[in-house]
């Protein structure tokens, strides 16, 4: 079972544009997602897949510092980006990440990985089909066969989810959802907006350059909910708009 990363990322957002690039305690928000993904030990290959845009030319710059490989390819049809950098880097499944979510935790990507190698015949595996983690933690496997399917068949902003298509038209593809305690999906560790960006620096100024265990970072987000509500009333895109 080769499980490939891909990691998403351009600098176009309507709400927090270059997020992905932004400095946060000395290493690219960027970095601290291909970070986490490397601790973990997880996956066979690394790949960011960026768009041809000219103002991605900084992200590939970034993939160039880090030493991660990249593609480039369609800016809205995301799907079609991932099965093309799929043909340099191939695998039997493919972990997929945003460059938006820098509190990423190794230890949960590890074990989705166990559970997808560990569990025959899986298609879908996601800590999100029932959400328990905050969002901006959450780690998706999807199997190459599956997502070979969603190339064929998805249309409009299925194309931009990558995966949504798998878990909404599941036919006979087996899915499995991973939950985790406590239980924290009413916080958000995601960044999108400006009011995010200000948890996160909350955050990464508390731990420092360093990825937190989930259950240490929920713990200190209760005890401080001055903090939880800096961002709490974002509100997330709806599937039909991002």
């Amino acid at each position: 079972m080769r499980i490939v990363g891909i990691v998403q990322a351009r600098m176009g957002s309507t709400r927090l544009p270059g997020k992905v690039l932004r400095d946060l305690r000395g290493r690219s928000v960027l970095g601290w997602v291909v970070r986490a993904v490397r601790q973990a030990e997880a996956v066979d290959d690394l790949v960011v897949a960026t768009t041809t845009e000219a103002d991605d030319d900084a992200v590939v710059a970034e993939c160039r510092r880090l030493g991660v490989p990249w593609h480039r390819g369609p800016v809205d049809d995301v799907l079609t980006r991932f099965m093309e950098a799929l043909e340099g880097h191939p695998g039997d499944a493919v972990m997929r990440f945003t460059a938006d979510c820098p509190l990423l935790d190794p230890a949960v990507i590890r074990e989705a990985a166990l559970v997808h190698r560990g569990v025959p015949g899986l298609d879908y595996v996601s800590t999100s089909l029932a959400r328990t983690l905050p969002r901006g933690l959450d780690v998706e496997i999807v199997s190459l066969p599956a997502l070979q399917r969603a190339d064929r068949l998805a249309a409009a902003h299925h194309r931009t989810h990558v995966t949504s298509y798998v878990y909404s038209h599941p036919g006979t593809s087996r899915l499995l959802g991973l939950a985790y305690t406590p239980a924290a999906s009413d916080l958000r560790v995601t960044l999108d907006t400006p009011d995010d960006w200000r948890l996160i620096s909350r955050v990464a100024g508390e731990f420092g350059d360093r990825c937190v265990p989930y259950a240490t970072l929920v713990g200190w987000l209760r005890a401080r909910p001055e903090v939880c509500q800096l961002n709490a009333h974002v509100e997330q895109k709806a599937l039909q708009e991002a």
